[in-house]
């Protein structure tokens, strides 16, 4: 059985190969076995999906620990390296964090700068910084954890040139903290998400519908590999459309 350092390593080297690295986001251990068996290389575990299913609202609603038990059970379940999705950090110190997710098996971790327990976003600098120590706390724990460093910088106010400002800040900093991949969520148009492509080195997440296709727009994959992206994750959006299927499924059982 592969090591935790070995799966990191794994898991890495997926992102940067000719093709986008599809991850699939999964919230059980029958999900992530669903994703396994269909193919995919690796997965991600989702906040919002695992808040779904157990009952409490995202946004860091559903407690830690029920996330890291969900997740040592998709670890154990399956051989493809997993990610998961810690929200801001639940205000937890970046070398207890690290230890947490790599004790449950996890070689991936996704990381935004909206901090939930105060209804504010970190400044650029600071989530940098946080992404920066957790990147250290890995080092000394021998594991390239795969940092994907958030950030929700388009959600807001402003005009959309002043967001996409915003947004280049803070992944350049992240590029510089020592993440793997960058993760703007809400991308608002095909000429921001293009360029951050030209401006960035890094790996860039796309958030995908399994249907409907890549934000912004509906991009599908080969023309999200002929712009350069290399990594698409589903956030909740994977048990949203499996959620659309149940009239289809269900509706002829309807008294």
């Amino acid at each position: 059985m592969a090591t935790n350092a070995q799966k990191a390593q794994e898991f890495l080297d997926l992102h940067h190969r000719g093709l986008p690295l599809v991850l699939p986001t999964a919230w059980d251990v029958w999900s992530a076995k669903l994703v396994e068996a269909a193919g995919f290389e690796a997965l991600t575990i989702g906040s919002h999906p695992v808040s779904d299913s157990l009952g409490y609202q995202d946004g860091e609603g559903l407690p830690f620990d029920m996330l890291l038990e969900a997740t040592a059970r998709i670890a154990a379940g399956v051989e493809i390296p997993v990610s998961v999705d810690v929200e801001s950090g639940y205000d937890i110190e970046p070398g207890e964090l690290v230890r947490r997710v790599l004790e449950a098996g996890a070689v991936g971790i996704n990381v935004e700068d909206t901090v939930h327990s105060s209804g504010t976003r970190r400044s650029p600098q600071e989530h940098a910084d946080y992404i920066g120590a957790i990147r250290s706390a890995a080092d000394e724990a021998g594991v390239h954890l795969v940092i994907n460093g958030r950030t929700d910088g388009f959600i807001g106010d402003g005009s959309e040139d002043e967001r996409l400002a915003d947004v280049l800040e803070r992944l350049r900093l992240l590029e510089d903290a020592g993440a793997d991949s960058l993760y703007p969520v809400k991308v608002p148009s095909r000429n921001a998400l293009e360029l951050i492509l030209a401006e960035l080195s890094l790996p860039v997440n796309v958030t995908a519908h399994p249907v409907n296709g890549a934000i912004p727009g509906g991009i599908g994959l080969p023309e999200l590999a002929e712009l350069g992206v290399k990594r698409v994750s589903f956030g909740p959006l994977l048990q949203a459309a499996l959620a659309a299927r149940t009239e289809d499924l269900l509706g002829s059982w309807r008294n």
